[in-house]
């Protein structure tokens, strides 16, 4: 379970989120929308132990500010749009790198046959076993996200965070990426927090919401339950219920 009980994040000087109380069901998976800047992504980082904060922020009753960080990261993964590799690793190289998290207490860490077959799998599942050899940062933005997908899914951790993980997707990985997402979590109850910025990629992958703006929650429970087009109108300052309904008309003329 993670607790957040009235944490704020100032970073030089600006308060980017202020008096946050939420709580993460084991097993359970949240969309966060909003804005641009409205505090979705530190949210995330709080949450994953990188950003320092006021006020309580606990994952199974253990304040995340006082664990180690190698605990953390076996616990904790975050896909993030602008995830990079420092260096030329290939493909099955990046995606073994998931399996280093589970061995944090060796030096030299040992790889087993079981799990490189692991890494074949999860390429096949992302649908890049045929590139496996080429260097990641030769890649497309969209395939770069496919690496670090398969590259969490080997890790495996209990927690994942996802900061518009569909960034530089073309719209049939988006699709795919959710149902692989929707699959893994439910077979393995895996906490899956996710920042999206839209909102009808959103709801495929939960419909518990979060809606935060100027870093503070505006509401959270199922979006049928909260949402208005007055109450969207005033998140997004934008009349978006009639965008969309444009938007169908124009996709129902279509044969």
């Amino acid at each position: 379970m993670i607790q957040l009980d009235k944490a704020a994040v100032t970073l030089q000087q600006a308060r980017i989120l202020t008096d946050v109380s939420l709580t993460f069901e084991t097993g359970s998976k949240t969309c966060i929308l909003g804005p641009n800047g409205c505090g979705k992504t530190t949210l995330l980082k709080t949450i994953a132990g990188l950003l320092p904060y006021q006020g309580e922020v606990t994952i199974d009753g253990q304040e995340v500010g006082e664990l180690k960080r190698k605990f953390l990261a076996n616990k904790v993964a975050m896909m993030s749009q602008f995830t990079t590799v420092a260096f030329d690793y290939t493909v099955y190289e990046t995606v073994l790198m998931g399996a280093y998290h589970q061995q944090s207490h060796r030096f030299l860490p040992i790889v087993s046959k079981q799990e490189r077959e692991r890494v074949l799998h999860y390429l096949e599942t992302v649908h890049l076993i045929d590139i496996k050899d080429k260097v990641v940062n030769q890649l497309s933005g969209g395939q770069q996200q496919r690496v670090f997908l398969a590259k969490l899914f080997l890790q495996d951790p209990e927690i994942i965070l996802l900061d518009e993980p569909n960034n530089h997707l073309d719209i049939r990985y988006q699709q795919e990426l959710i149902q692989q997402l929707n699959e893994w979590g439910t077979h393995s109850e895996k906490t899956i927090i996710g920042v999206f910025h839209d909102i009808r990629l959103a709801l495929t992958l939960s419909e518990e919401i979060v809606f935060m703006k100027a870093g503070r929650i505006a509401a959270e429970g199922n979006f049928h339950d909260i949402v208005s087009k007055a109450f969207l109108e005033n998140i997004f300052d934008v009349d978006i219920v009639s965008y969309f309904q444009q938007q169908h008309k124009l996709w129902t003329n279509i044969q």
